[in-house]
């Protein structure tokens, strides 16, 4: 809501103070379809050039995440601790080969079932499952453990932004369109240069409304869309981390209850459960 609120706010203040200031709204409103077509029609086909298929596919989905706000909540990181709580325990008191039922079919896991938002996120659960795994096959090395899993949340992150990274390019290039679209309208106005001064007014102001709206566009609605895409992504990213924390933490040698309150301590402060909550859901628990 912040955003569409904000993109309300910013419009209201800008055409508003126009009007108010007794700025003639007729030549921009007249000229701003023909403008808008120009400008957003360039602006879509240099994005399209310059992002692969993969890339464009995840438009809908990230401007979906940048209105929706992060996908995960305090509650999501307070379950998450919770099962890795559940399989590092497991590990430590029946051993890694305890994992495999709960790690090979997490659909049917009980484990999972606790949680099913967890379960039914095929990206996190797969994270889970993937390097329990790889802890079940020995890899029990915290460094090379942490070197693997952080290449791969790098390569995620990385892949994850180039919807933002795109948006902000095109926010870059909409001045320099609306400049093209000025340009082509001064050249409508010199053709026509014969024509009463009122007529020569309109037509430059229309020209003139192409830069303007290069300008809003870039800086006043695609950048901050962009930046709050990134936001979102990043601020997403920081629960996949946690996964990591806390499995690295155990393979050092902590115990389950000092592997979970590290990774809580590496989550964003907003989000953060306390100790008392992290200490009331873990002793819920039920170790088979």
């Amino acid at each position: 809501m912040l955003v569409i609120g904000g993109l309300v706010f910013l419009l209201l203040c800008v055409f508003g103070s126009f009007v108010a200031s007794g700025g003639a709204i007729v030549p921009l409103v007249v000229s701003m379809p023909f403008e808008l077509i120009t400008i957003l029609g360039a602006g879509i086909g240099t994005f399209l050039m310059a992002n692969s298929m993969s890339d464009l596919k995840h438009v809908p989905g990230a401007f979906k995440a940048a209105l929706k706000g992060p996908a995960f909540g305090r509650q999501d990181y307070l379950d998450l601790l919770g099962l890795l709580f559940f399989f590092t325990r497991l590990a430590q008191s029946h051993g890694v080969m305890a994992l495999e039922p709960h790690i090979e079919t997490p659909t049917e896991s009980t484990a999972f079932a606790n949680y099913p938002k967890i379960r039914d996120n095929s990206r996190v659960r797969n994270l889970i499952c993937d390097y329990l795994r790889m802890i079940s096959m020995n890899m029990d090395d915290p460094f090379q453990f942490d070197e693997v899993m952080t290449r791969e949340l790098a390569k995620n992150l990385k892949e994850d932004t180039h919807v933002a990274h795109g948006m902000q390019s095109l926010a870059d290039a909409l001045p320099a369109l609306g400049i093209v679209a000025a340009v082509l309208g001064v050249i409508k106005t010199m053709g026509s240069i014969s024509k009463p001064p009122e007529v020569l007014g309109e037509m430059i102001a229309g020209a003139l409304s192409g830069t303007f709206l290069g300008v809003l566009l870039a800086y006043g609605m695609v950048g901050p869309f962009a930046a709050r895409i990134q936001s979102v992504v990043e601020e997403d990213a920081a629960y996949y981390d946690l996964i990591r924390v806390v499995l690295v933490a155990f393979l050092q040698g902590n115990a389950p209850q000092v592997s979970v309150e590290i990774g809580r301590k590496d989550i964003p402060v907003p989000l953060m459960p306390s100790f008392e909550e992290v200490d009331t859901a873990i002793s819920e628990l039920a170790i088979g």
